[in-house]
């Protein structure tokens, strides 16, 4: 690379979608070995100028540049190929493969018609030593922690030879000290000459990470500043006009009712592991009680023994003092039993299908969804406008497939429907996840307002300062058991960090 020259230029990059322009004349430049980050609001354009840059969509209208020579992007393969790489903020592993069998995948060296599994793996022991990533590169992908797993996205990218790395959301599921290891790593690529594209809604680790920062509104840049130039209240007040919210509760309103009550639950994988074992904690009516967890500690899982949509093998789950352990998951949300998923599109969604339609999912056997034994459209509609309006749901009409939405907008749209049903207790597995600074305290406002009128919440989040903010009690799950009940007003994230990863905090 010749100094001087943009790593990767935008030029005048447009894209419309049916009712939408995700991107208007948008224009970025980011230098040769630089972290560049990119922020705005859901709906701002960030996730489909990346996928432009990524070979995933095609622009109408506009130039990319990389080196400073004028390329057309057909496919992520030919991304690849021009030295782009892209870690999701969703990992695409294969968690049954190796570390080595994930990071080769569709790019294996062969020696006649044999792949050289000696060749690569030497090749990914240097690169991982270059990166002074320890790894075995047998160990199989599914023991690995969220950190590791990662770390293996980004070796996987680095070994395709990619020079320009885009990182979408990569702290959303790290606990701190992850994050410490994550930001230690990217310094050392930009060290080396590799360029960072870091999109992020976590404006404080922008301001510690980044050499620049773009900003996005409507579709649009509209501001590029070095990381010295710039605040956290300011970058949000350019992305949504308003000053950076805090999580907060005030007043405490738990009463001595419980609303949930779970005794010794246990539930078991497939082939008889325990994925949840001997959870117990209640609910009262008008608490918040946060559960924090490394992913794939068995957070999921206890929400889904929760709501019925997976077996629970011992203990009981109580409902205002009614044992639901053996009830359907119907006959559980029309009880008053409210369920934010953590996988927005596997489980709370039907992406073909109209904004409608989704508002229905889950409350279709209850007014005003119904009508006599019919179904009112008309009803659906009604609701799903309200929910559109309150949430802040960026969208051309209630017509359109949710699929046609921002990862955050869908968020929001189940958020909206969830709370708007005023269920007794409501399981809320991150539900501000990918979703902007404006629509984050939105959404913290609703859960305080909601936590006020006396409903019983399960938070669960990989946001430490959320859980902390929010919860009148803090719970840690590690391996499927609940390790520690901590008290939010003197728990520090260092602390909660240490707790989530078994390390412990002295007392």
């Amino acid at each position: 690379m010749v100094a001087g020259i943009p790593a990767v230029e935008l030029r005048g990059i447009t894209k419309t979608f049916p009712g939408v322009r995700a991107n208007d004349d948008v224009n970025l430049r980011v230098m040769p070995g630089e972290i560049h980050a990119v922020v705005g609001e859901n709906g701002a354009g960030k996730s489909t100028l990346m996928k432009i840059l990524y070979g995933m969509q095609r622009p109408d209208a506009g130039t990319i540049l990389v080196d400073g020579a004028e390329v057309s992007l057909r496919s992520p393969r030919h991304a690849i190929a021009t030295g782009i790489g892209m870690v999701h903020q969703h990992f695409m592993l294969a968690e049954q493969l190796s570390i080595l069998e994930n990071v080769i995948l569709g790019s294996e060296p062969r020696s006649r018609l044999m792949i050289d599994v000696k060749k690569a793996e030497g090749r990914l022991l240097e690169l991982a030593g270059s990166q002074r990533i320890p790894l075995d590169p047998h160990r199989l992908v599914e023991d690995l922690s969220v950190g590791e797993k990662q770390r293996v996205e980004i070796l996987k990218v680095l070994y395709r030879g990619a020079r320009v790395l885009i990182l979408d959301e990569p702290t959303a599921v790290l606990v701190p000290q992850e994050v410490e290891a994550l930001f230690a790593d990217l310094r050392r690529l930009t060290a080396e000459g590799v360029t960072i594209l870091f999109i992020s809604h976590k404006l404080d680790e922008v301001l510690e990470i980044a050499d620049t920062v773009t900003v996005m509104r409507d579709g649009r840049t509209v501001a590029t500043l070095a990381r010295g130039q710039v605040t956290a209240r300011q970058l949000a007040e350019l992305m949504v006009g308003s000053e950076l919210p805090t999580p907060k509760l005030g007043e405490s309103t738990v009463t001595d009712v419980v609303e949930l009550a779970v005794r010794d639950l246990g539930s078991r994988s497939d082939d008889g592991r325990w994925l949840v074992q001997e959870v117990s904690f209640e609910i009262h009516r008008g608490e918040i009680l946060g559960v924090a967890g490394v992913e794939g500690n068995g957070q999921r899982e206890l929400v889904e023994a929760l709501v019925g949509i997976r077996p629970a093998h011992s203990g009981t789950i109580e409902l205002a003092g009614e044992d639901i352990s053996r009830w359907s998951t119907r006959r559980r949300r029309e009880a008053g039993l409210g369920f934010i998923p953590a996988d927005r599109q596997g489980q709370g969604l039907l992406l073909p299908s109209p904004l409608w339609e989704n508002i229905m999912l889950g409350h279709q056997t209850v007014a005003p969804f119904i009508r006599g034994p019919w179904v009112s459209r008309r009803g659906a509609r009604e609701r799903t406008r309200a929910v559109v309006e309150a949430f802040d749901v960026r969208t051309p009409g209630i017509e359109v497939a949710a699929h046609a939405l921002s990862g955050g907008n869908q968020q929001k749209l189940i958020t909206g429907r969830e709370m708007g049903a005023e269920p007794r207790v409501l399981l809320a597995a991150h539900p501000t996840r990918g979703i902007d600074v404006g629509a984050q305290a939105a959404i913290w406002g609703l859960l305080r307002e909601a936590r006020a009128r006396g409903m019983a919440v399960l938070l669960i989040s990989a946001d430490l300062e959320e859980l902390i903010g929010l919860s009148d009690t803090l719970l840690v799950i590690l391996r499927g058991r609940i390790v520690a009940t901590l008290d939010p007003r003197t728990v520090t994230p260092a602390d909660l960090g240490a707790h989530m990863t078994g390390a412990g905090v002295p007392a």
